[in-house]
């Protein structure tokens, strides 16, 4: 690659990423007008700056997920660089046309010196694969329209999971299983922390175990619909509908719309704080484009 084009796709990818760190700046400053602050205390902001850092550091948890399957299709790197470009511009994805990321990650990961079809490959296959394991969460939400124990879905749901598990490894690739189980996990602490923002707002009301699973579930759901809805930057306006109709006469509407609003500031404070990992601290680290395959 000529050292021009390879300035040109270092300057691309940067300008995407500050694209969507503005709009990520003014989708806050939207959802800030549209909270009551007064009814928040001390603890409440504190425990829920804790759910954006948690969130931020499960990012971490797709970087890998890339990584993993970038190594699949003969392009490997190392942890820190995935990590690092991820991070760089994972806030893309709120621009509008919910793809931005994804052409980030492909100017700067060729920009590099990763091979640019291995790239695409691996950006076609993270959509699918994520896709592919959020969907497998509608088992959860099952109780909600048929007459089926939670707790037998919940079991259901894990067995599936782990025949997937064990079918990737032994007849696809153990770093498609290491892909998959990194969404898993991602997924889980998604949907873990809105149910904890629910609980906050529903301090007066016990949201008993069986419960937790089922709220779980549906936000991933939402999410996912969320991501396959053209043109919805980060699924905007998409997840609170779905939400409405999984978990109608579970949840009040309103506390469940406000548990949206808070949980999306919750990811954009995460997205917002990985990409600062990123950029402060893993940026300054030498030799994290090396391409130099390290211990899988």
């Amino acid at each position: 690659m000529s050292p021009f084009l390879k300035k040109y796709l270092h300057w691309a990818g940067s300008i995407v990423a500050v694209t969507g760190m503005v709009f990520v700046v003014f989708r806050l400053f939207d959802y800030g007008s549209q909270l009551d602050i007064s009814r928040f205390n001390t603890l409440m902001w504190f425990v829920l700056s804790g759910f954006a850092l948690i969130y931020g550091l499960a990012n971490i948890l797709l970087a890998l997920a890339w990584r993993s399957l970038l190594v699949y299709f003969a392009a490997p790197t190392s942890r820190l660089w995935a990590i690092k470009i991820y991070g760089l511009t994972q806030l893309a994805k709120y621009i509008p046309g919910n793809i931005m990321h994804l052409a980030g990650r492909q100017a700067m990961g060729q920009a590099a010196g990763v091979d640019g079809w291995s790239l695409a490959k691996a950006s076609m296959w993270e959509l699918g694969l994520i896709s592919i394991t959020g969907f497998f969460f509608s088992l959860l939400v099952l109780p909600q329209f048929f007459p089926v124990v939670p707790m037998a879905t919940m079991v259901g749901f894990i067995i599936t999971l782990l025949i997937i598990h064990i079918g990737l490894r032994r007849y696809v690739s153990v770093f498609i299983m290491r892909a998959f189980g990194f969404y898993v996990i991602f997924l889980l602490i998604s949907g873990l922390i809105f149910v904890g923002v629910l609980v906050l707002l529903m301090n007066e009301n016990f949201i008993g175990f069986p419960q937790i699973f089922i709220l779980c579930g549906a936000f991933v759901i939402a999410w996912l619909v969320g991501l396959i809805t053209p043109g919805a930057p980060a699924g905007a306006g998409v997840r609170e509908l779905v939400l409405i109709v999984l978990l109608k006469g579970t949840v009040l509407e309103s506390d469940l719309l406000l548990a949206v609003m808070l949980s999306r500031m919750v990811t954009v404070c995460g997205d917002i704080s990985y990409f600062l990992l990123a950029f402060f601290f893993l940026n300054r680290m030498p030799n994290l484009n090396s391409g130099e395959r390290s211990k899988l």
